[in-house]
């Protein structure tokens, strides 16, 4: 059985290893002159910069992304440090007097009757909270406290690229219990390049073979069922196709599905898949700027969501003696026109969170179009299987339930490879 692999990013590659090591001939077309996509590195001045998602595994080495970097023996090593993640709570930005909370103790910025509310429903609300409510409108009902809004956008912001008032209250439930379940974030060690040149690696030695500078140009299907594509003119047949390019991309490959009603609803569905967007400022520092490996949530920035700073787990990631640190901020798709003020204003939060220290901007980057956060938007996904048989798509346009970021990736992978392999 030969299976296609259409784009080279963390889907592609996980799913790739998987196929490789399970007894499929396997082949990986990239149309960039590089591997890993949004989840590789870039060297500027010495600093391994991320070309899209943060050196940052939401759950660590014991989540779904590294349960499934075990399983194809992926040789990647991902630590985690006590603490974390914080909520810097400003009494006075003015004068940069603040406090961090940390994750476990966020209930203790609202009062005892608040903390015990907001525990009690969201235990006993669940199951009667419409699909279509925003996390937003479940807080508005049961704790209608502006330090409630501010602190879920920083999460949602940071863990999603989205507002709360745009991801479903039911799918913010599903990341508290994988947090629960799974626990918090983890760096990689060599960042995200480590993760995706250990997946390459996997798929070498088992057979398999990656093409860059390689666009696929057509899915080719026939009597309803992927049978290959083509690149330059030229057909390459396969049993199985998997796209790592997301529901819209994939759908404008596949040619003549259009008459067939099945395929109708299907784009109706991909019509409706929102994108999510947004910025990230890296920061070069001389000296620790928030001191720890984990999350630190902003929840009285204008703009940026959280902040990390990788380099107090891995000092390689930076010359030695510096630091990095990355902030991330959502940008809502209206204030797309407008993204050079969002990061201004990002800029702006920066200079007040580090008032008085010492660092510079090396790069800000915006993530679009066809460079989005993500393809799919949390809560807008609409799975891994498609209406043509043997064609899948998995990546960040069709996560798991539940499944921060890369998290969510290795979910809909996990589940891709339960219907193709059935196990």
């Amino acid at each position: 059985m030969k299976a296609i692999v259409i784009g080279s990013g963390l889907g592609g590659l996980l799913s790739a290893a998987k196929l490789s090591g399970s007894g499929y001939e396997v082949e990986v077309f990239e149309r960039l002159p590089i591997t890993g996509g949004r989840f590789t590195n870039i060297d500027i001045k010495g600093y391994q910069l991320s070309t899209g998602a943060l050196h940052m595994i939401p759950h660590g080495p014991t989540g779904p992304l590294a349960q499934l970097l075990r399983e194809v023996n992926a040789d990647v090593t991902i630590e985690r440090e006590d603490g974390m993640a914080f909520m810097r709570i400003f009494e006075d930005i003015g004068n940069n007097i603040y406090e961090d909370v940390p994750f476990a103790k966020f209930g203790k910025v609202f009062s005892l009757w608040n903390r015990i509310k907001l525990a009690f429903l969201m235990i006993t609300t669940r199951k009667n909270t419409p699909k279509n409510c925003s996390f937003a409108e479940w807080l508005s009902k049961h704790l209608d406290t502006p330090l409630a809004y501010q602190m879920a956008d920083a999460f949602c912001g940071w863990a999603l690229s989205l507002k709360a008032e745009d991801v479903p209250a039911e799918e913010v439930f599903e990341i508290f219990e994988n947090l629960y379940r799974y626990g918090g974030p983890g760096v990689p060690i060599g960042g995200c390049k480590a993760v995706t040149d250990a997946l390459a690696d996997v798929v070498r030695n088992n057979g398999g073979t990656i093409h860059t500078e390689k666009e696929v140009t057509e899915i080719i299907t026939e009597d309803g069922k992927a049978i290959g594509v083509i690149i330059d003119g030229k057909q390459h047949p396969a049993d199985l196709v998997i796209s790592n390019i997301g529901h819209h991309y994939t759908n404008d490959l596949c040619k003549g599905e259009e008459t067939d009603a099945e395929y109708q609803k299907y784009l109706d569905r991909v019509k409706a898949i929102k994108p999510s967007a947004g910025a990230k400022i890296c920061l070069a520092a001389s000296e620790p700027l928030i001191g720890h490996g984990g999350v630190l949530f902003t929840p009285s920035a204008r703009r940026v969501n959280g902040i990390n700073e990788v380099t107090n787990i891995d000092p390689k990631l930076a010359p030695q003696g510096k630091h990095l640190v990355m902030a991330h901020q959502t940008t809502k798709w209206e204030r797309i026109p407008y993204l050079e003020d969002e990061i201004d204003l990002g800029i702006k939060d920066l200079e007040e969170i580090f008032a008085g220290k010492d660092y510079e901007i090396i790069l800000t980057q915006s993530h679009y179009n066809g460079w989005p956060v993500n393809r799919s938007s949390s809560g807008s996904d609409i799975g891994n299987t498609t209406p043509i048989e043997g064609l899948y798509v998995v990546g960040d346009g069709a996560k798991g339930k539940g499944g921060i970021e890369v998290e969510g990736i290795a979910l809909g992978v996990k589940n891709t490879m339960n219907l193709i392999l059935g196990n």
